[in-house]
């Protein structure tokens, strides 16, 4: 037995008891000193009952009880320890009592693993009330539920730059490798990205010339890789490459009088058949719908003619296929597929100068945000009959407000040409978006779309900017609670 008293000692260095091998039981009380470092009861295997009690702790290290391999009583009691490390007790299997009252916990995340773990052990565990925060002060410890712990969160970290600004960028997979193709207009091109695996970056493997390009879509069926580059002038064209040991070339001009200036372009399957649709932003051109006929894509329908379409979204409601369109001249509309062709179905209340929609799913629900260059963007939720509104976000200057789904968590990234892009998180137990972080550094320069892709178990954020290079980040799961 030792009992170490007002000793003075500024904190317990690893070793401090290796003359003392045989030590059954150990007592320190009203001590000065604050850390225990890592061994510091090495040599120690013997020893059953550690009392250190009413001292000026405020910090222990995670290893600094390895080796009591023979341990029953703990006791940490009225010490200034608002938290304990992960893994504290690692190794302590004969522990039978444990007590820890008496300390300022901060009932955070640095808890959470504490919680998990006493309902693990065979020992009875007295924990005390926390300090803080200031909303569960006073509560005890052994009331709070881990499952409402938040620990979990997510970074994106810049990782590269890419060169040169671009409107668009879609992700897509070809002969079982990720690529991204980029519309750079400036550089009046449509390029396409791979991964070298050799120096772990995106390199450029091939590039279209697309002189005024809006947007590059790409198409893979089978071995077969099609590129719908939608151009502003000079017309747009759909390019193709057979097969692997190919380049694409252009085969075929699109819609040529109907595409007098296109705007967005997606692409979407109908009765079986790939489709793209083109959205149109002249007064004298339509949005066209082009579905493959032969070996190439040909006009199936004129939607919306007159109404300078800015956005295009496809979407499946209640089993079947949609549409909706964003214009300059009046609210969304929705169409539906119908008889071999999309008819107009009802438009979204409430939602004026939308320039763009994007939607998701999560839940069982399917949810829309649309983009407003002035005013609010907004968040929507279908209802079985038409989308109605969730939440406003202030968005001034925003081309895009784009969902995105990255690993477990939902995001949806508002681009602004005057602040910071912000990114957000479905929370699904409210159902609303809240704020994650900013993007940058570097700062987005008039961001217009974003992109995620996985490889090699980790995960990118591409992020298109009209009047910066492209900006590349690399997302991080962190831990609050380790």
């Amino acid at each position: 037995m030792r009992s170490l008293v007002r000793t003075g000692v500024p904190q317990l260095k690893a070793g401090s008891f290796l003359r003392m091998p045989s030590l059954y039981l150990l007592l320190f009380t009203s001590n000065s000193f604050s850390v225990i470092e890592d061994d510091a009861f090495a040599g120690l295997s013997h020893l059953q009952y550690l009392f250190i009690e009413d001292n000026e702790i405020g910090s222990i290290s995670k290893n600094a009880l390895r080796g009591l391999r023979s341990l029953t009583h703990l006791s940490l009691a009225n010490n200034h320890l608002e938290s304990l490390p992960r893994f504290l007790f690692r190794g302590l299997e004969t522990l039978t009592h444990v007590d820890l009252r008496g300390n300022p916990f901060q009932c955070d995340c640095r808890v959470l693993w504490l919680l998990q773990w006493m309902p693990t052990v065979n020992a009875s565990v007295g924990t005390g009330a926390c300090a803080g925060p200031p909303a569960l002060t006073h509560v005890q410890l052994h009331h709070l539920d881990p499952m409402t712990f938040k620990c979990r969160t997510i970074e994106l970290s810049s990782f590269q730059t890419v060169g040169e600004s671009a409107l668009s960028v879609e992700p897509f997979s070809y002969q079982g490798e990720p690529h991204v193709i980029l519309a750079q207009p400036f550089a009046g091109r449509c390029l396409i990205l791979s991964w070298d695996y050799g120096l772990q970056c995106f390199r450029p493997e091939e590039e279209l010339s697309a002189p005024s390009v809006v947007s590059c879509k790409p198409l893979v069926l089978g071995p077969s890789l099609f590129v719908l580059a939608a151009r502003l002038w000079g017309g747009s064209q759909l390019w193709a490459r057979p097969s692997p040991e190919l380049r694409l070339a252009p085969i075929q001009a699109l819609a040529p009088g109907r595409l007098l200036r296109p705007n967005d372009a997606e692409q979407l399957w109908l009765d079986g058949q790939p489709c793209f649709v083109v959205a149109d932003a002249s007064k004298a051109g339509s949005t066209t719908l082009l579905c493959r006929d032969g070996p190439g894509f040909y006009p199936r329908q004129s939607l919306h003619a007159w109404h300078r379409d800015t956005d295009a979204e496809a979407l499946e409601l209640d089993g079947r296929p949609h549409l909706l369109l964003a214009s300059a001249s009046q609210r969304p509309v929705l169409f539906h597929w119908f008889g071999g062709r999309f008819e107009r179905r009802t438009d979204i209340p409430e939602a004026e100068d939308v320039y763009a929609t994007r939607h998701f799913q999560a839940g069982g629900d399917v949810f829309l945000c649309l983009t407003r260059y002035i005013g609010d963007s907004m968040l929507m939720r279908w209802d079985g009959s038409m989308f109605r509104l969730l939440q406003q976000l202030p968005s001034r200057g925003a081309h895009v407000f784009q969902p995105l789904l990255i690993a477990k968590d939902q995001l949806a990234i508002l681009g602004s040409d005057f602040a910071f892009s912000q990114v957000f998180r479905l929370e699904p137990d409210k159902g609303l978006l809240e704020p994650l972080q900013e993007l940058g550094p570097p700062a987005l320069v008039a961001p217009r779309a974003f992109a995620h892709v996985t490889l090699a178990g980790r995960r990118f954020l591409f992020a298109a900017c009209f009047k910066g290079p492209t900006q590349i980040y690399q997302h991080h799961e962190l831990d609050l609670s380790a």
